[in-house]
C-alpha cells in the first residue's frame, strides 16, 4: 500500500471517530449509571436501546433536579418511564403457526426481521442506516455483522437479493462514515467491530451480480482491512509473532464496562479484584469475537473471571483477513493493478504460512489459537480449529486428522458443539451455532467430505425443525448435546427469530433437501 493512499485511510479513520455520536453512558451520565446499576430492567441493552421522548439535555437537567429535591417521592422507574420509550421485540407482535411449514416461516419472518432506513433521533444509540436491513430478532433490533452473512445465506435462497445488496450497502456506508463495520448499528458498539465477513458478502452477491461487485465495493474492502492491519488507525488489531509475521487478535478500543453490560462488567471487576481496565478490555475485545462468552478465552479454561481475550491470536478471525486479503487481490487483478494484487496475494500466503506455523498442531491433528503470553498454542480445544478448512487456507493432507477429532469430540445428535468444555458460558458445551455448524459443513464440503457434511446438515437441520414444530420458533442456538432438552447459558435467556439460524437453516435444506 502507497504512503498516500495509508496516510489518506489514517486520516479518513480520524475524522469519522471525531464525528461519531456518543454512546447511552456520555449523554445520559449519572442517569445511565443509576439506571443500569439499580437494575431498573433486568437486561441492562433495555434501556441503551430507550429512545428519548424529549431533549436528552433536559432529561438530565430534570433527573439531578428531581433526585435531589427532598421534598418529592422519588421514582427512578418511574421517571425513565415518563421520559423515554421502551424498544420492543421486532418480533414482539407476530405469533408463528407450527403447523405452517418451516421454509414458509422463514420466508414470512424476513419482513417481520426486516427494518426500513433509519431516520436519526437525537438521544438515540441508533445509528441510523439508509437502506433497509434485516435484524437478528429477540433483544437484537439492530443489524448485527457477522450474523449477517449466515442471514444472506438464507435472503440468498430466497430470492431476496435486493435485501441482500441493502444490507452490504448500508456496511459500505458504516465503513465510510465510521472506518470500520461496528459490532452493531448502536452508538454503544463503536468501539468494536467482529468477525470481519464483509469480503465474504461481496462474493456472495459476486455470484449474482458478477465481478463487477468486487470493483464497486473495493475502496471499502481496502478500508477494512486498513482498521485491522492498524493502517486507518492503531487499532493494535495486528501483532508481531515470534519470528518477525504478522496475526491478528480481538482487540476492542475503550477499556471500561460494556454500556449494554453494564452492570454485569462492573460487578464482575468488583468480585474479582482485577485490574478493571485490563478486565473491561477483555469483556469487550471478547464481544468483537462474536464468542460471547466461552472457555476459549478464559485463562484458567473455565471462569469469566479469567478472560485473557486480546493475549490470543484466533485462528478463525485470521482465516476471515486471510479471505479478505484473496478479495483484495482479485479485485486489484480485475482493476488491472498488478503491483496492488501482488501484494495482497503476497500478504494472504505470508498469513497462510504463519498460521500453519503458530496454529496447526500435528500430534493433535487440529488447529489452535496462539498464545501472545506464554508462546505457545493456547491449550482450549474449539469448533474454531476446524475454520481453516472453510477458507480453503488448511493443506488437503491435514483432513484426515481433522476429521478424525471432529467426529470423536465434537459431533453430537443434534450438530457440532462449539467447545468440550461446559462452563455455563453460552458458547459452551452443549450449545451448537447456525454459523459454526454451516462453517463446519462447507469446511468439509470443501475437502470432499460429502457424506460427514450431509449427516451434519441432515443433524442441525432435524433439531431446528423439531424445536420449531413444538414451539412455532427458531432460536438463536440450540443443545445439540441432549436435543430433548433446552439451551441455556451467557447473560440473556435464548432469543428467537432468529436472523442466522434462519439462513443456515434454508440454505441446509435447499442443498440436502432435508425434510
Amino acid at each position: 500500500m502507497t504512503q498516500r493512499l495509508a496516510f489518506l485511510l489514517f486520516f479518513l479513520s480520524t475524522l469519522a471517530l471525531a464525528q461519531a455520536p456518543a454512546p447511552p453512558d456520555q449523554v445520559y451520565g449519572e442517569l445511565f449509571r443509576d439506571v443500569q446499576m439499580n437494575r431498573i430492567f433486568p437486561d441492562n441493552k433495555t434501556f441503551v436501546d430507550c429512545v428519548p421522548k424529549r431533549s436528552p439535555a433536559a432529561i438530565l437537567k430534570d433527573y439531578r433536579a428531581a433526585k435531589n429535591n427532598p421534598n418529592l417521592r422519588f421514582s427512578l422507574e418511574r421517571f425513565v418511564d415518563e421520559n423515554f420509550t421502551r424498544p420492543a421485540s421486532p418480533t414482539e407482535a407476530y405469533r408463528s403457526d407450527p403447523n405452517q411449514d418451516v421454509v414458509a416461516h422463514i420466508e414470512a419472518l424476513w419482513q417481520v426481521l426486516k427494518r426500513t432506513k433509519d431516520g436519526p433521533v437525537t438521544g438515540s444509540s441508533l445509528l441510523a442506516l439508509p437502506k433497509p436491513y434485516i435484524v437478528p430478532g429477540g433483544r437484537f433490533r439492530e443489524i448485527y455483522y457477522w450474523d449477517s452473512y449466515f442471514t444472506m445465506l438464507g435472503l440468498q435462497e430466497s430470492g431476496e437479493w435486493e435485501v441482500i445488496r441493502s444490507m452490504i450497502d448500508n456496511f459500505a456506508y458504516l465503513i465510510r462514515t465510521y472506518g470500520h463495520i461496528p459490532n452493531g448499528n448502536r452508538t454503544y458498539y463503536l468501539s468494536r467491530s467482529q468477525p470481519p465477513f464483509f469480503a465474504l458478502m461481496v462474493g456472495l452477491l459476486a455470484q449474482k451480480d458478477g465481478d463487477r461487485t468486487l470493483l464497486k465495493y473495493q475502496k471499502e474492502l481496502a478500508r477494512e482491512y486498513a482498521y485491522w492491519m492498524d493502517r486507518s488507525a492503531p487499532t493494535r488489531h495486528r501483532v508481531r509473532m515470534p519470528d518477525g509475521s504478522y496475526l491478528n487478535r480481538y482487540y476492542d478500543q475503550q477499556a471500561q464496562p460494556r454500556q449494554e453490560s453494564y452492570f454485569e462488567d462492573s460487578t464482575l471487576a468488583r468480585e474479582t479484584g482485577r485490574e478493571r481496565r485490563e478486565l473491561y478490555r477483555h469483556l469487550r475485545s471478547g464481544a468483537e469475537s462474536g464468542w460471547d462468552f466461552s472457555s476459549r478465552w478464559f485463562r484458567d479454561g473455565q471462569t469469566l473471571a479469567t478472560i485473557r481475550t486480546t493475549e490470543l491470536v484466533p485462528v478463525d478471525l485470521n482465516g476471515l483477513l486471510y479471505q479478505l486479503e484473496r478479495t483484495l487481490a482479485r479485485s486489484y487483478t480485475l482493476a488491472g493493478n498488478r503491483q496492488l494484487a501482488a501484494q495482497y496475494e503476497q500478504a494472504a500466503r505470508k498469513r497462510q504460512a504463519a498460521l500453519e506455523k503458530y496454529c496447526w498442531n500435528a500430534g493433535e491433528g487440529w488447529y489452535f489459537d496462539y498464545d501472545l503470553v506464554s508462546r505457545r498454542q493456547s491449550a482450549e480445544k474449539t469448533l474454531a480449529g476446524f475454520s481453516p478448512f472453510f477458507f480453503e487456507l488448511a493443506p488437503k493432507a491435514h483432513m484426515e486428522a481433522a476429521v478424525a477429532v471432529l467426529q470423536r469430540d465434537f459431533l453430537k445428535p443434534g450438530g457440532v458443539v462449539t467447545t468440550l468444555k461446559n462452563t455455563g458460558q453460552q458458547w459452551d458445551a452443549p450449545n451448537g451455532w447456525a454459523p459454526l455448524q454451516w462453517m463446519t459443513i462447507d469446511g468439509l464440503e470443501r475437502y470432499e467430505q460429502r457424506d460427514l457434511a450431509a449427516d451434519l446438515a441432515r443433524r442441525w437441520a432435524t433439531l431446528n425443525i423439531r424445536v420449531y414444530k413444538a414451539t412455532g420458533k427458531l432460536m438463536e442456538k440450540y443443545n445439540v448435546v441432549d436435543t430433548t432438552l433446552e439451551t441455556g447459558g451467557g447473560e440473556y435467556p435464548n432469543q428467537d427469530g432468529f436472523g442466522w439460524t434462519n439462513g443456515v437453516l434454508l440454505k441446509i435444506i435447499r442443498r440436502y433437501q432435508v425434510q
